[in-house]
């Protein structure tokens, strides 16, 4: 395995809050523990991030697909429901619906958009329990 530069760096800042930033763009996030798990929740949670990078790359990966087929797709939306389950605490289920702007798709294009979406590098990664319920809206 070929080792690569550091992605990001994360500092802890105190009082369950942490300083995530990208090395080569500079740009940061900001993370606090939940409230229902001793936190303040003025922030995404890390595990926010993990159900929000899921649909940041379903997207990113439908718009990857729909610039090799000269579609655009500026516009989609997700929005996402993270549920978690205790002992041990871990994200049980992923809800994400992604609507589509009101362009005329063929049935071939929003198949294979949605195909591509479903097998994005974060919904490959995680684990199999956690359920990804992903349901397409096309406008």
């Amino acid at each position: 395995m070929i080792r690569s530069m550091a992605t990001s760096q994360v500092i802890y800042q105190g009082q369950l809050r942490t300083k995530a930033t990208h090395i080569k763009s500079g740009e940061s996030i900001i993370t606090d523990a939940p409230t229902d798990n001793n936190g303040k929740g003025e922030a995404f949670s890390p595990t926010d991030l993990v159900a929000t990078a899921l649909a940041s790359c379903l997207i990113t990966i439908m718009g990857i697909k729909a610039n090799q087929s000269n579609l655009d797709i500026d516009g989609a939306t997700a929005e996402i429901t993270k549920v978690m389950a205790s002992g041990p605490r871990r994200i049980s289920d992923v809800h994400i619906t992604v609507t589509m702007p009101a362009n005329d798709y063929s049935d071939k294009d929003k198949k294979m958009l949605e195909k591509a979406a479903l097998t994005c590098p974060v919904a490959l990664s995680l684990h199999p329990d956690i359920n990804q319920n992903i349901t397409f809206v096309w406008a």
